[in-house]
């Protein structure tokens, strides 16, 4: 068994690496000609292009791996098919079930791959790609990932909320433009906060810098002031620490694109945005469609398998490579408007992310169990 499992593995594998090293060329090439262009207006030169068009394919790889892993399954299972060899095999022992337990453990491989490059990878380098893209052409708004969120406390036995307005985030993770808005039971601004700049604990803690603070008579907000009495005090602070229950986890979240996210932090942003009663269908969406992306691999090699079953004159490897691209094409339109269907109409998020995996696995298998019973 060992043997077997080194030639399918050695196979499938050199494979997939072929044909993902194909396709991120294809793309590097698209966004180094998209960079170029961008950089050469800005004065600087290809090297700075070909950096920003690299630290674009970790996110192309995420994208794409899934669909890698189906046409490089079946190129390798479609030539062991066409040589015979995948005959043999069957002939030496190799049962339908035994097949897909061993194509199940390299798939879990592949997931693993998938889910590391997808939560760790691909957002950092997609920050920094951000980060020296403004960098060379001057432009703040290249970064800015600029983000409302709300907060509610106790202050003084009464329900205060806050809306915090962050205007973008530096490399180091601190946090620019800040404004705080206080609110009263009644709805009424108590108080108004600016920062350049601030800090985050993971424990919620603000740290402020070169912080202005207007204050709207603490002690009278809502009700009608004297005539002649003074409404509005003003305060100008070198730092000034706020307790919020908006986390460092919340606020990396908040300021990113739901796709560029992390599993991790987009289940602490639904949760946020659960319990300040804020709309969380997107990101709860997002949420399961990342979380059950990687088991996408486990539908991928599920599909290859019944082309180890055709026959060698059933069809070259061309047509069949061709057949595995248009399943993965398919794969990826259902994914993509099964997401857009569930935002729509409110579907529940993990029947949403879960369904188009479940069709083409459930697809896969019963082709698989025709071809092995009646071919």
């Amino acid at each position: 068994m060992k043997t077997v499992r080194r030639l399918l593995y050695k196979d499938i594998v050199g494979a997939v690496v072929l044909v993902s090293l194909a396709f991120l060329s294809l793309f590097f090439f698209i966004d180094f000609v998209d960079e170029l262009d961008r950089m050469t207006r800005a004065g600087a030169g290809a090297g700075q292009a070909a950096l920003l068009a690299a630290m674009e394919l970790p996110g192309h790889f995420y994208d794409l791996f899934p669909i890698t892993v189906l046409i490089g399954a079946i190129v390798a299972l479609a030539r062991l098919a066409q040589s015979s060899e995948f005959t043999i095999l069957r002939t030496g022992g190799l049962g339908p079930a035994r097949a897909l337990a061993l194509l199940g453990g390299l798939a879990a491989v592949f997931a693993a791959i998938t889910f590391v490059v997808g939560d760790y990878v691909a957002p950092r380098f997609e920050l920094r790609g951000d980060e020296l893209r403004a960098r060379i052409t001057h432009d703040t708004n290249q970064a800015r990932r600029g983000v409302w969120l709300k907060d509610h406390q106790r202050v003084d036995g009464q329900d205060h909320s806050f809306s915090v307005r962050v205007g973008n985030v530096g490399a180091r993770g601190d946090l620019r433009d800040v404004s705080i808005f206080e609110f009263n039971h009644e709805g009424a601004l108590v108080t108004r906060t600016e920062a350049e700049r601030a800090q985050v604990e993971n424990d919620g803690r603000w740290h402020l810098q070169t912080v202005r603070r207007t204050i709207w008579n603490p002690g009278q907000a809502g009700a009608a002031a004297a005539v002649g009495s003074v409404v509005v005090s003003e305060q100008h602070l070198d730092s000034l620490d706020w307790q919020s229950s908006l986390h460092a986890g919340v606020i990396a979240a908040a300021v990113l694109p739901a796709m560029s996210m992390s599993t991790l932090d987009l289940y602490r942003y639904t949760r946020h945005l659960s319990e300040q009663e804020q709309s969380a269908q997107v990101h709860s969406i997002q949420f399961w469609r990342k979380a059950l992306y990687p088991f996408a691999c486990f539908v991928m090699v599920a599909l290859a398998l019944p082309f180890a079953y055709l026959h060698g004159r059933s069809g070259g490897i061309s047509l069949k490579v061709f057949g595995g691209i248009m399943l993965g094409i398919s794969f990826v339109l259902l994914n993509n408007v099964a997401g857009h269907l569930g935002q729509l109409k409110n579907w529940t998020p993990w029947v949403v992310a879960g369904a188009p995996s479940l069709i083409y696995l459930g697809l896969s298998l019963a082709a698989f169990t025709w071809l092995v019973r009646y071919r």
